[in-house]
C-alpha cells in the first residue's frame, strides 16, 4: 500500500535549504520514518524532532541501492508519481561515490536516442534551479572541434540529423569560433559545431538535491547500509522467471516489490548478490580532471569546448579552467576489487595525463601560465560498448539495474532515472531504449578479464571518429567464433564482432593463404577501399554461389510435453505457426502495442517442438521475453541452443546444382519447407529453402562438429561454380536493394508490421495473440508513418561524393519526414539505396500517395540535400537463370541481425 506524506514531511516540502543539503527523512508503510545523515552539521536549522535516526523499514514497494545522482533520480521520480514507500540505501553517505565529482558537462549535441535522455535531464535541472535550488547551472553553449576534414564530415553529419529534432547548433568557421571563445588556438581547425543551449552543472549539488526533494515526497533514505544479498522466489529447474522477495542489508532484512541496482562502481559485485546472479558488465577506469587556479581570463560565460581529434575537452568553473579527456589508452581502476578506502588508492597520474594536458595547452595557450591544482583521479563506471545500461533484468523479475554513465553520470541521470520510474510503473516504456537495453548482452560481457580489457578501448572511443561500420574494437577478441574461423582468416576474412561473435564482414580479395590476416583500411565516409571486394561477393550470390555464415544467429528450442507448444507459439506470434511438421514460417513477435519484440524464422521440428532462428543481438534479449510469457500452466520449455549449431547459408542461382552433388536427397522443396538429411559425410543436417538475403538458395543448420568437414567440401566442389565466401556487408547490400528490413535498424518496440510494409506476415483471423488488438485498430484507422525504400538520383555521385550511412534526414518537398536507416550501393540497380521512416507532417494518416503523389524527396548527406526515388515496394531486379534473365521480385524477406 502507497503511504501519505506525513505532517512533517508535508510540512517541510518546498524549503529550499542552504547549499541544496536533503532533509533524511520520509515516511512509509503506515508510520513516520525518519533518517539523518551521519554529517550533522549540513542539518544544523532542522527540527528538533526529525535530528535522529530510526530504524530500518522491513518492507517497502521498491528498495533503491545506491544514493548516487542516478538513484537520487530513480527515487525523485517515483516519489513524484505518488509512489512514496521507497527506501535508497547507501554504503557510506549520499553522493559518496563517483557522483561527487566530474565535469557537470550537459552535453546534447549526441545521437538521438541519447539525446533524448540528456535533453530531459537538461530540462530537469534548469526547472529545479528556476525553483531556486543552487544547483549551478548555467547554459553556456559548446563548441566542438574539427582539426580534420573527416572530423569535420562527422560533425556536419550529425549537425544534419540534429537540426530537425529542434536543438539549436550551425556550423562556424575558425573565426567565429575565435569571436566566441577568444582564448582558444583555431589556426588549425576546420571548424567546428555551436550548440549554444549546452550547459554545464554542479554534479554534487544536483545530486544532493534530487535526494531532499526525494524525502521531502516521501522517500526513506539510510546512510551506511550495504546490501549483502538479494533474495528471490526462485524454483530450482524452472522455466518461469523468479521475482525480488527482499533485500539482506547489514541493517536488517526489508521485503520488497522491486528493487533497483543503481550503485555505480559496485554494481557488477552487487549483481553477484543474488540467486541467480545478475549480470551488470560496467568496470571503473580512472578518470582524470586537472584545474587551474584561479585566473582572470576563465569567465563563466565561456563556452565547453570539446577538441575531439585531442581527446579534450574543456570548460570554466568558479574562476578556474577544467580540463578533463577520454584517453585513447585508458587505465582499468581497481583490477582486484574496490576497496573500502578507494579515494586513498588512488592517485594522479601526471605522466598518463600528460598527452590530454598539452594538447589543452596547445589550444588553450592561457594554460600555460596558469598553475594547476593537483591532478584530481575520479574513477567513473564505463561498460563494453560506451553506452548506459538501463532497464529489467533477464534473470531476475523487478530487478532493474541503472548504471554505466561512462565518464558523466549527471548527463544521463535525470533522462535514466525517469525512464526507469516508469518502467517500474507500468511496466514498459512508451519510448524505445533497445542501445540502452541490459539484455543486450551474454555471459561473456560481464567476464571481469574481459571487461578490464575492454575497458582500456571504450574510454576513447567516446571522441574517435567511428566511421560507420569500418570501426571495430580491438581487445578482448576472438571469443566467440565459429569452427570455420580459422579458415576464414586463412581465406582474408576481414572480421567484426556482434554479441562477442566474429563474423566476416567481407573477404579481401588480395589476400593470399600464408599472408597475415586481413586488417580494416583505414575509414572513410565516402566509398570504402574495399567496395571491390563487396562487389564480387554480390555477384557471386546473384550469378554463382555465395557462402554467408550467419553462425552467430540466435537458435532457441521450444518444446513440451504436450502440444501445448503450438498454443504458447500461436500467442507470441502474429503469424499462423501452426504449419505441418518440416514446416518452415517467418513471423514477429509482437508487444501489446503491435511492435515488434522479434523478428524470427521458425521450422516445426515436430508436433511439440520449435526451433527459432532470431538475430545475433536477440540471444539474451528474446530468451527473457519468451521465458516472462510462460505461466505456471504452459509446461513449456525455451533452451538456447545456439552453440549447437552452425548456419551457413549457400545463395545463388547454381546453389541447387552444387548441394545435389553433395548428397542424395532431393532438393526440391514445395513452399517454405526444412529437411534433416546428410551432405558430405556428415548426418543430422537441417536444410531449409530460405535464405536471408532474397536470393534463391538454402540454409544448412550443421551440427557444429561437422562445420568444417561440410564448408571444405562446399568450397572444394564449389570451386566450378564460381562460389565466393561472403561477408556481412555483402549480405547487407542484398537485403538493403531489395527492400528488406533489419532488426534493430527498421524494426524495433515501437514499430509495427503494417508500418513496416508486413502487413502479409499478419494472420488476423487466427485466435488471439499478443498485439492483435493493436494491430486490428492500425487495420481499421489506418498508419501515420511507413518504411520506405529510396534510390538517389543521378546528382550523387558515388565515387566522390559523402555516401549515406544511416541516420540521415528525410525532407518531403523541403519539409522534415523522418530519417534514414540502412543503406548500400545496389550493385545491381548501379545506385546508392536507403531505407528509411517517412512520417505524416501532422501525424495523420498517411496514404499511399503521400509517398507516391506529388512528392519530391531529398536525403540530407552531411549537409547536402541529394535527390531520392521513392517506393512502398521491392524494386523489380533480374534474377540470373540457366537460361539468362527473368524478372523477379523477392518475397522472402529474412531476419538479418
Amino acid at each position: 500500500m502507497l503511504c501519505q506524506f506525513s505532517k512533517i514531511g508535508a510540512a517541510t516540502r518546498g524549503r529550499v535549504l542552504e547549499n541544496g543539503v536533503p532533509y533524511c527523512l520520509s515516511v512509509g508503510s503506515g508510520y513516520n520514518r525518519k533518517a539523518v545523515s551521519n554529517k550533522p552539521s549540513l542539518y544544523r536549522g532542522l527540527p528538533s524532532d526529525v535530528r535522529f535516526a530510526s530504524s530500518l523499514p522491513t518492507q517497502a514497494q521498491v528498495v533503491i541501492c545506491g544514493a548516487g545522482v542516478v538513484g537520487n533520480s530513480i527515487a525523485y521520480h517515483l516519489t513524484r508519481e505518488g509512489w512514496t514507500d521507497v527506501i535508497v540505501l547507501d554504503q557510506n553517505e549520499i553522493g559518496s561515490g563517483t557522483s561527487h565529482s566530474g565535469s557537470g558537462v550537459l552535453g546534447l549535441f549526441k545521437p538521438s536516442s541519447e539525446r533524448q535522455i540528456v535533453t530531459y535531464s537538461v530540462n530537469l535541472i534548469k526547472t529545479l534551479q528556476e525553483q531556486g535550488h543552487n544547483l549551478g547551472f548555467k547554459q553556456c553553449g559548446s563548441l566542438n572541434l574539427a582539426q580534420t576534414r573527416d572530423r569535420a564530415v562527422a560533425l556536419k553529419r550529425r549537425l544534419a540529423y540534429t537540426k530537425p529534432s529542434g536543438l539549436e547548433c550551425e556550423w562556424l568557421d575558425r573565426h567565429e569560433i575565435k569571436r566566441l571563445h577568444p582564448h582558444l588556438y583555431t589556426g588549425d581547425l576546420e571548424g567546428g559545431v555551436w550548440v549554444p543551449d549546452d550547459a554545464v552543472a554542479n554534479p554534487s549539488a544536483v545530486c544532493s538535491t534530487l535526494a531532499m526533494l526525494a524525502q521531502m515526497q516521501g522517500a526513506f533514505y539510510m546512510e551506511g547500509c550495504s546490501v549483502l544479498r538479494v533474495i528471490t522466489d526462485e524454483i530450482p529447474h524452472s522455466q518461469i522467471v523468479p521475482k525480488v522477495t527482499q533485500i539482506v542489508t547489514s541493517h536488517g532484512n526489508i521485503h520488497c516489490e522491486y528493487f533497483v541496482n543503481a550503485s555505480g562502481m559496485w554494481a557488477r559485485n552487487l549483481g553477484e548478490k543474488s540467486s541467480p546472479k545478475v549480470r551488470v558488465p560496467a568496470f571503473p577506469a580512472e578518470h582524470f580532471y586537472l584545474h587551474t587556479e584561479k585566473v582572470m581570463e576563465a569567465l563563466d560565460a565561456l563556452p565547453v569546448v570539446r577538441d575531439y581529434d585531442s581527446h579534450t575537452f574543456c570548460l570554466t568553473r568558479n574562476q578556474e579552467f577544467v580540463v578533463g579527456g577520454f584517453e585513447k589508452d585508458a587505465k582499468p581502476a581497481f583490477g582486484s576489487g574496490i576497496p573500502c578506502n578507494w579515494r586513498e588508492t588512488l592517485e594522479g597520474d601526471d605522466e598518463h595525463f600528460r598527452t590530454i594536458r598539452e594538447a589543452a595547452e596547445h589550444r588553450f595557450p592561457v594554460l600555460k601560465e596558469s598553475q594547476y591544482k593537483p591532478l584530481i583521479n575520479a574513477p567513473d563506471n564505463f561498460t563494453p560498448d560506451g553506452k548506459w545500461i538501463l532497464g529489467e533484468t533477464p534473470e531476475i523479475d523487478n530487478y532493474f539495474v541503472a548504471v554505466g554513465m561512462n565518464g558523466n553520470s549527471l548527463q544521463g541521470a535525470g533522462g535514466a532515472g525517469q525512464a526507469i520510474a516508469e518502467w517500474i510503473m507500468y511496466g514498459s516504456l512508451s519510448k524505445e531504449m533497445l542501445p540502452f537495453d541490459v539484455r543486450r548482452f551474454v555471459d561473456l560481457h560481464n567476464n571481469r578479464r574481459y571487461l578490464k580489457e575492454r575497458t582500456r578501448e571504450v574510454v576513447g572511443r567516446h571522441y574517435d571518429i567511428l566511421y560507420p561500420g569500418q570501426c571495430e574494437y580491438k581487445y578482448a577478441r576472438k571469443l566467440r567464433c565459429s569452427p570455420i574461423n580459422s579458415e576464414q582468416e586463412a581465406r582474408g576474412a576481414v572480421f567484426g564482432t556482434r554479441m562477442g561473435f566474429e563474423r566476416p564482414l567481407y573477404f579481401d580479395i588480395t589476400h593470399k593463404r600464408g599472408d597475415p590476416p586481413a586488417q580494416m583500411p583505414e575509414g572513410t565516409f565516402g566509398k570504402p577501399s574495399f567496395i571491390d571486394c563487396v562487389r564480387e561477393e554480390y555477384h557471386a550470390c546473384r550469378e554463382g554461389v555465395g557462402v554467408i555464415d550467419l553462425s552467430s544467429f540466435t537458435k532457441i528450442e521450444i518444446t513440451s510435453a504436450g502440444n501445448q507448444v503450438v498454443e504458447y507459439m500461436q500467442k507470441l506470434s502474429c503469424n499462423d505457426v501452426n504449419m505441418p511438421v518440416g514446416g518452415v514460417i517467418h513471423t514477429g513477435m509482437l508487444n501489446e502495442r503491435g511492435g515488434y519484440e522479434n523478428d524470427c524464422l521458425l521450422i516445426r521440428r515436430a508436433d511439440n517442438r520449435y526451433l527459432m532462428l532470431a538475430p545475433t543481438t536477440q540471444q539474451t534479449r528474446i530468451m527473457d521475453w519468451m521465458r516472462r510469457q510462460i505461466t505456471a500452466e504452459a509446461c513449456v520449455s525455451v533452451s538456447d541452443i545456439t552453440s549447437m549449431y552452425t548456419v551457413l547459408c549457400v545463395v545463388g542461382p547454381k546453389s541447387k546444382e552444387m548441394l545435389s552433388l553433395m548428397c542424395n536427397t532431393d532438393l526440391n522443396f514445395y513452399g517454405h519447407m526444412a529437411k534433416e538429411i546428410n551432405i558430405a559425410y556428415a548426418s543430422g543436417v537441417i536444410v531449409l529453402s530460405f535464405t536471408q538475403v532474397g536470393e534463391p538458395g538454402y540454409t544448412l543448420l550443421i551440427p557444429s562438429e561437422y562445420t568444417l568437414h561440410i564448408y571444405s567440401q562446399l568450397m572444394k566442389i564449389g570451386h566450378d561454380y564460381g562460389i565466393r565466401n561472403v561477408g556481412m556487408m555483402t549480405m547487407r547490400a542484398l537485403r538493403v536493394e531489395k527492400f528488406i528490413p533489419f532488426w534493430a535498424e527498421e524494426l524495433d518496440s515501437t514499430v509495427t508490421p503494417y508500418e513496416a510494409g508486413r502487413g502479409y506476415k499478419v494472420k488476423l483471423n487466427k485466435e488471439y495473440f499478443i498485439g492483435k488488438f493493436a494491430l486490428m485498430r492500425q487495420a481499421n484507422q489506418g498508419i501515420s508513418k511507413r518504411l520506405v525504400h529510396f534510390t538517389l538520383e543521378d546528382t550523387f555521385d558515388p565515387d566522390e561524393d559523402t555516401w549515406p550511412w544511416g541516420g540521415e534526414p528525410i525532407y518531403r518537398n523541403n519539409i522534415y519526414v523522418g530519417n534514414t536507416t540502412s543503406t548500400a550501393f545496389g550493385f545491381t540497380l548501379n545506385k546508392m539505396v536507403c531505407l528509411g521512416w517517412v512520417k505524416h507532417r501532422d501525424g495523420r494518416v498517411m496514404s499511399p500517395d503521400y509517398i507516391l503523389g506529388n512528392s519530391r524527396f531529398e536525403i540530407d548527406i552531411g549537409g547536402r540535400r541529394v535527390a531520392a526515388k521513392a517506393s512502398l515496394q521491392p524494386p523489380k531486379m533480374p534474377v540470373v537463370k540457366k537460361d539468362g534473365f527473368a524478372s523477379y521480385r523477392p518475397k522472402s524477406r529474412g531476419i538479418v541481425a
